[in-house]
């Protein structure tokens, strides 16, 4: 089989009008496996290389034909190429969202695509279970049978993994590595093999992204006043050493700093002094610390 097609998987050699004669040749490439069937039923499996056809590797065939030694006359038989390399740039996406547990939004839907690659593992099993009587099957055929499977074990691994929908970005990989892991038995069930899964894309809903949005703007808002407060106390400090040049000036701006500070820290002890509380001494009512009249009795 001279393969030159890049979707062929498996294709039936055309025995019209042939036979096969003992020590006929039979050539099976790399990346190839060839299976004989015999009135419906799969006998004999080759591997790749050059054989000649005798009892001695027929044997499931010389059993099925009822041959003692050797097969004098010539035999029909159906032989299919089945191409075992690995088949890649498959698109999976995500038709309906799959529902997480997020401990921080809660039930949230995620909508996801990317690409997958997939080969044969059993060729008779792939016959038995795929195949069916087909002359040719494509890879078309069977993505539409892995595409459901593909997107089973990614729903049960991200609902299972227990991350937070922030860090899903932050696991592709670790994703498709256990996917790989966790499709296995579904896809050797069919004599396939998913091979490799890249996870391109996972996108939250509209309202949970406009949340992470303005969580953003309120973080880099609240750094930005931080940065601008210092940035205001040094300028006022380097004014003050500018207003003159002598060692006056410079002490006077040293002294503008450290006002400043003194003020922050006053500021500062106020407050704490302020959360404490403190007790009018005519009424008994609670009142600020600082607080020159209360504001209950008015003392």
């Amino acid at each position: 089989r001279q393969d030159d097609t890049k979707n062929s998987i498996v294709w039936k050699y055309p025995m019209e009008g042939r036979k096969i004669f003992y020590g006929s040749k039979l050539t099976v490439r790399e990346s190839q496996v060839a299976i004989f069937v015999n009135e419906g039923v799969i006998a004999d499996v080759f591997t790749p290389g050059r054989y000649k056809l005798t009892t001695a590797n027929l044997p499931v065939l010389t059993k099925l034909q009822a041959w003692k030694y050797d097969f004098n006359s010539p035999f029909k038989a159906e032989v299919y190429f089945v191409n075992t390399k690995q088949f890649s740039g498959n698109k999976w996406g995500t038709q309906n969202p799959i529902i997480m547990r997020d401990d921080e939004f809660g039930s949230v839907r995620l909508r996801g695509f990317g690409v997958y690659a997939f080969r044969v593992a059993d060729a008779a099993t792939f016959m038995k279970e795929m195949f069916g009587t087909n002359a040719t099957y494509t890879v078309d055929d069977v993505a539409n049978q892995c595409k459901p499977m593909v997107i089973q074990a990614i729903a049960d691994t991200i609902a299972e993994s227990g991350i937070s929908a922030l860090d899903l970005a932050a696991n592709y990989r670790e994703f498709g590595q256990n996917i790989l892991q966790t499709s296995a038995k579904d896809f050797g069930a069919f004599g396939l093999e998913l091979s490799s899964l890249v996870i391109e894309n996972l996108s939250l809903p509209e309202d949970v992204e406009k949340m992470l949005d303005e969580r953003t703007k309120m973080s880099v808002i609240e750094d930005k006043i931080g940065t601008y407060t210092k940035f205001k106390a040094a300028n006022a400090m380097e004014e003050a050493a500018k207003n003159s040049n002598s060692i006056a000036g410079m002490g006077m701006g040293m002294t503008a700093g450290m006002q400043m500070g003194n003020m922050m820290a006053e500021n500062l002890t106020t407050t704490n002094k302020a959360a404490k509380g403190a007790t009018c001494v005519s009424c008994g009512e609670a009142i600020r610390a600082n607080a020159k009249f209360c504001p209950v009795c008015g003392a």
